[in-house]
């Protein structure tokens, strides 16, 4: 993977002002993939719409409450009203229950994920209720560690692109794509969105 980054840092530096700017200012970025693809998914679930400190403090419940190892039956075994009071709302209870049962009978399966496409990813967990777009590409971005994600519905992309590239207001999908293209991300655009998050930092 780290000469993966070194290359996508080269080709990125060497297309777009921006990014080579900013790639000098954080260094080198890392990416590392791993395998909790169902615990993964289910703090993306349950972190939805939440402060990062919210967020936190149900995630802490919850896994104390699963003895720090969730599994699908677990959860299936689990009541609503009992995920309620761990602090998920009624929605993110019926979300978290529709994805492990997806899991547990084989309508979702991580078997061989990593060998499949970013669009098969896509299509195949968009069928849990409650994982949309924006969940899945953080999960193609740092669980699998796939190097060409472009995070669109992403708040922080599309607040860094507008400060970075003096837009007026908050891009939307087309022109995030518009920019990525002008400005050759392809095929690094995970890489690119790591260093525009970075810029938050200093705005």
């Amino acid at each position: 993977m780290n000469y993966k980054i070194q290359e996508a840092i080269e080709h990125l530096s060497k297309n777009d002002k921006v990014l080579s700017k900013l790639i000098s200012i954080y260094g080198i970025c890392k990416i590392e993939p791993h395998k909790k693809y169902f615990f993964d998914l289910l703090r993306a679930i349950m972190g939805q719409q939440l402060s990062t400190k919210a967020a936190a403090s149900i995630e802490k419940k919850f896994m104390s409450f699963f003895d720090n190892s969730p599994t699908p039956e677990k959860i299936l075994n689990t009541s609503i009203e009992e995920l309620r009071e761990i602090g998920l709302s009624n929605s993110k209870a019926k979300y978290i229950k529709d994805f492990s049962e997806k899991v547990f009978y084989g309508e979702i399966s991580f078997k061989g994920i990593s060998k499949k496409t970013d669009d098969e990813i896509i299509n195949e967990l968009t069928k849990v209720k409650g994982i949309g777009i924006w969940t899945v590409h953080m999960f193609l971005i740092f669980t699998l560690g796939r190097l060409n994600i472009l995070p669109y519905t992403d708040y922080g992309i599309r607040k860094a692109i507008m400060l970075n590239y003096g837009l007026k207001k908050l891009p939307d999908k087309e022109k995030i794509i518009k920019i990525a293209e002008e400005n050759n991300w392809n095929p690094y655009c995970t890489v690119a969105s790591i260093y525009l998050w970075k810029s938050l930092n200093n705005n």
